[in-house]
């Protein structure tokens, strides 16, 4: 068996290449849009991608299902509940997709499962399709096995992985959204529309216990995302575990009520970017291609009249420390050295076109991490933002950052004529210790509050090291805000990141 995970630690996002080296058939998991290093890989080891399979539909990036068709031939393939605005080959729970030989008169790739017509996953009673070991040998070879597991979303699927049909215990099982390591998936995001929170939790109760759980100790998983998705609040830095680990060792798996469960995880989730619905909406329906592009070099004086005329956001992607140092009046920064492309997609609504403000040399790398959460309006960049700045001073501004002793000086400010103190940090992190007086509106909130905010009163943000706040004040400084500060360093009360 060929299997190959891919994370990608600025998303937090793992996709996964699985072949039978034997017949050289492959299928490839939840890809990202830059579908280049996966297809060298299976040319490498002689595999052919014969199906591209979603997990479920994804909110926190663009997935590149429809890259990864166009470039194999490809089918695209989600759980039996999903609803796309293109084909797709609906996965049924219990089917098992063979990648190895199958018996004379058995459809490609499809073992013997449910009978067409079968109630799905997201309908049937709690045993059904659950794994409870392999069929008769129809096939040989590796074999994944599919569960519909809704929760975080109606259509989520999870795929059990044997190296043979026969094994006893499964060499792994790709969890999606469903089940992480140290967490499970969130029940409330806008991809789950119309079914609420408290629903989509119970759903995922019964799927965690009747088709993840009864699989033995020994099989690893391996889920969708890692530390630092908004997908779940306190997801492991490790990329994959056990499910006996997981049984002792995740909160979410621990004995307790349907109803204790539906409390835990509904309670205290991270704010999410508003492009979490923009990019749900566009796995569903469907998107243009990604155009691999460099992006055109501009002047200074088109890219003002980018800004002026046309409505671009101006983008300055450099070091927090050189954005501080000098940056364009008006521009918004989101660091290539952090969570760019959630930060970005925090500080900019969907369909905003982008004017990159980069070092040289990156601007390529800034506009493919924008097309991963679906950003593809980039107009072009202005070359050596740094020498621009040097010669148009006029245009240029200085960062206010303040020493969190002389920010705790002044504490408690004055609610009524004072600073306005906003913790961009995560409820869970504000909730676990923040400064006196302060008001928590997350980062990826930020955008749709502003007017909560009195744009003619002074602003102080912090967050837990200083990466966030300034990106915050970056946007209320674009925004008219006239007298906006941060903490230097954050704030480093106990919280989780």
């Amino acid at each position: 068996m060929h299997f190959a995970q891919y994370y990608l630690d600025c998303l937090s996002q793992a996709s996964y290449l699985i072949g039978d080296q034997n017949t050289g058939r492959a299928v490839l998991v939840d890809p990202r849009r830059d579908i280049d290093e996966y297809l060298a890989d299976a040319e490498a080891a002689g595999l052919r991608i014969e199906l591209v399979i979603e997990t479920h539909i994804h909110a926190d990036f663009l997935s590149g299902h429809l890259e990864a068709a166009r470039a194999t031939g490809a089918e695209i393939a989600f759980g039996a509940a999903a609803e796309t605005g293109f084909p797709i080959r609906r996965l049924r729970d219990g089917e098992r997709i063979c990648l190895g030989t199958t018996e004379p008169g058995t459809a490609p790739g499809t073992a013997p499962g449910p009978t067409p017509g079968a109630t799905s996953g997201a309908e049937a009673g709690p045993e059904a399709g659950s794994e409870s070991g392999p069929e008769s040998g129809a096939e040989s070879g590796v074999t994944l096995t599919v569960l519909a597991t809704p929760g975080h979303t109606l259509e989520s699927i999870c795929l059990v992985i044997r190296e043979n049909p026969d094994d006893d215990v499964p060499f792994g099982v790709l969890t999606g959204d469903t089940l992480f390591v140290g967490d499970v998936g969130r029940p409330d995001l806008l991809s789950a529309a119309g079914h609420s929170p408290q629903d989509m939790a119970a759903r995922l109760y019964r799927s965690l216990h009747t088709k993840l759980l009864p699989l033995p100790d020994a099989t690893r998983i391996f889920p969708a995302h890692g530390a630092g998705s908004a997908c779940g609040r306190s997801i492991s830095t490790e990329t994959s575990s056990t499910l006996g680990d997981q049984r002792r060792l995740n909160y979410a798996l621990q004995p307790m009520t349907p109803d204790a469960f539906v409390q835990l995880v509904t309670a205290e989730q991270p704010a999410t970017p508003g492009y979490f619905a923009h990019d749900a909406a566009l796995n569903r329906d469907g998107h243009p291609l990604r155009d691999s592009a460099p992006p055109a070099p501009l002047t200074l004086d088109e890219a003002l009249t980018a800004r002026d005329q046309h409505g671009a956001a101006l983008l300055d992607c450099r070091p927090a420390t050189d954005y501080a140092r000098a940056h364009l009046a008006g521009s918004l920064h989101a660091g290539l050295d952090t969570r760019f492309a959630e930060y970005a997609g925090s500080v900019m609504a969907p369909g905003t076109p982008i004017v990159l403000l980069a070092a040289p040399g990156t601007e390529h790398e800034a506009r493919l991490r924008l097309a991963r959460i679906g950003y593809d309006r980039v107009l072009g960049h202005l070359p050596d933002p740094a020498g621009v700045l040097t010669g148009a001073p006029e245009l240029t501004r200085r960062s206010n950052r303040l020493p969190l002793s002389d920010l705790l000086e002044r504490l408690p400010l004055d609610p009524v004529a004072g600073a306005q103190l906003i913790d961009v940090r995560n409820p869970a992190e504000y909730a676990a210790g923040a400064l006196p007086g302060a008001r928590n509106i997350p980062l990826a909130a930020l955008l749709d509050r502003l007017d909560e905010l009195d744009p003619a009163r002074p602003v102080v943000l912090y967050c837990r090291s200083g990466n966030r706040s300034m990106i915050a004040a970056a946007l209320l400084e674009a925004q008219g805000f006239a007298d906006v500060s941060d903490v230097s360093g954050g704030y480093p009360a106990p919280a989780t990141a």
